[in-house]
């Protein structure tokens, strides 16, 4: 007897979730470009079921990252809603952003490649996250706690700039920098 169509669903969307899980993972070690079949043994799947789920690697990496994304983005809210303060918020989720950046490996070159299913993913973050961003620097500048001239996709830029990371300059350093640039858009009374 053929398996009922809402548990094929449940056990391919489990599937799904597996490998995203397993790339995101696969991708913070090796980069966007690290071989199709290593996600594979770590999602515990054979090579063509991701194929199946993912028909390219653009598809795949978008999946990972539109999941990182809304993740960060509903962060803000929260975030609003459990700190002390509106500065404490944005510190907070900047905190989360620089994580979601400095994970990226190979992600800039990636978007730079031309691929036109990548085309959309940089869309997507901006989209996403710089209204995120807004809701915490207009909470802010509410509560008088930062510059108002501060916009939110010039502090994204220049933290996402801080977050190029390098032989000489890791994550801990791109921390550091990113909790100077928001001592400095912080309005001191």
């Amino acid at each position: 007897m053929p398996e009922p169509l809402g548990v094929r669903q449940a056990r391919a969307q489990r599937t799904r979730e597996a490998v995203v899980a397993a790339a995101a993972a696969v991708f913070v070690d090796q980069g966007v470009q690290a071989p199709i079949r290593d996600i594979a043994e770590r999602a515990g799947v054979g090579v063509g079921t991701i194929y199946r789920h993912f028909p390219t690697r653009a598809d795949l990496v978008t999946a990972v990252y539109r999941h990182q994304i809304d993740t960060c983005s509903a962060l803000a809210p929260r975030l609003l809603a459990e700190s002390a303060s509106p500065y404490t918020a944005l510190t907070r989720w900047a905190d989360a952003f620089v994580e979601f950046l400095v994970t990226k490996h190979g992600l800039g070159a990636a978007l730079g490649s031309g691929d036109p299913g990548l085309e959309n993913l940089h869309a997507l973050m901006l989209d996403t996250l710089v209204p995120a961003c807004a809701t915490l620097l207009d909470a802010c500048t509410a509560a008088d706690e930062t510059h108002p001239d501060v916009t939110a996709y010039t502090l994204m830029r220049a933290i996402g700039n801080l977050c190029i990371t390098g032989p000489d300059y890791d994550r801990t350093d791109a921390r550091r920098m990113v909790a100077a640039l928001l001592a400095g858009v912080r309005r001191t009374a």
